[in-house]
């Protein structure tokens, strides 16, 4: 059985993965495999908040759910919402996202700065604490996706947003690939600005789900300006949790190009479709084999963060 780690400072993660590293010790973070499981679980605070500059600095142990409570009481809102409640450091290295993507982006994003603890114990940082920072490198976008095959993400500075006053949900019903597609134009192309497009694809009983959100006057008139568009009707804010349960549930991922939407729903039998990013999470298997350079580049990069395989992939 592997033994399992939950440092409760930078510096004692860097002691345990230096240590590791001269003793030829396997580590992986979060997940079993290595001969030590690296834990967040107690890097879990917040160090900053700056409510004026809407940023936040954080141990990447913290919960979504414990960091949203906190910056709630400011107004302030983390806008990532991935299906269950993973951690912050999670989030940017499983690269994890839900519907708000849409309009707030991915992880990569949302990061300002970030603290890594590489294999063999260096502690590096990159990025700052505020938005229009461009200091250093950017390391918090190239471990976004990392999967913790690049290090351990330590801490995180996070750019912040408002809390809405008003948020509803519209739903459009649609029967076909070509009516999903035209739907999604006909939206896109207008002055609308949605917080969440999420197409519950399956055929004849498909739904696009939109979210609204922003004060009472603004979501108003764009709910108005939806139907008078398309159609459709109100939802209850459950649509949500219906779409992150489909993605939770998803057992592959494809990407299609912007116009290609048609085309790739002709494909499928059934998926959550984000239109806007191009993605598509597929209730049965799919192939994600890295075309061979994109792979090749990968182990170059690990091959430098990690040059003695202390970490498990």
């Amino acid at each position: 059985m592997p033994s399992v780690s939950e440092p409760r400072t930078v510096d004692e993660a860097a002691e345990l993965l230096a240590s590791s590293a001269r003793q030829g010790v396997r580590v992986s973070i979060e997940r079993e495999g290595g001969d030590v499981v690296l834990s967040t679980r107690a890097l879990d605070r917040v160090l900053e908040h700056e409510a004026g500059d809407l940023t936040a600095t954080v141990e990447a142990g913290i919960r979504l759910s414990q960091l949203n409570e906190r910056l709630a009481a400011a107004g302030q809102m983390l806008a990532l919402d991935p299906p269950g409640d993973p951690t912050v450091g999670a989030c940017l290295a499983g690269n994890l996202s839900g519907p708000r993507r849409h309009r707030y982006g991915a992880p990569r994003d949302l990061v300002l700065g970030v603290t890594v603890v590489l294999a063999d114990g260096t502690i590096a940082s990159a990025g700052g604490k505020v938005v229009k920072n461009v200091a250093g490198y950017d390391l918090g976008k190239l471990l976004c996706g990392s999967e913790g095959r690049l290090g351990l993400i330590a801490r995180v500075s996070l750019r912040l947003h408002p809390l809405p006053q008003a948020v509803r949900s519209h739903v459009f019903h649609v029967t076909s690939s070509r009516d999903a597609a035209a739907s999604w134009q006909t939206l896109h192309r207008s002055a609308l600005v949605p917080s969440a497009v999420d197409l519950l694809w399956k055929g004849a009983g498909s739904r696009l789900a939109v979210l609204f959100e922003g004060s009472e006057r603004a979501v108003a008139a764009q709910t108005s300006a939806a139907s008078d568009l398309l159609g459709g009707e109100g939802a209850p804010p459950e649509i949500w949790d219906v779409s992150r349960g489909w993605q939770a549930r998803a057992q592959g991922r494809i990407s299609f190009p912007p116009r290609g939407l048609e085309r790739a729903l002709s494909a499928l039998p059934e998926a959550l479709v984000r239109p806007g990013a191009g993605s598509a999470f597929l209730m049965e298997p799919v192939s994600d084999e890295p075309e061979r350079g994109a792979r090749e580049l990968a182990e170059r990069i690990r091959a430098t963060f990690d040059p003695g395989g202390v970490l498990v992939s």
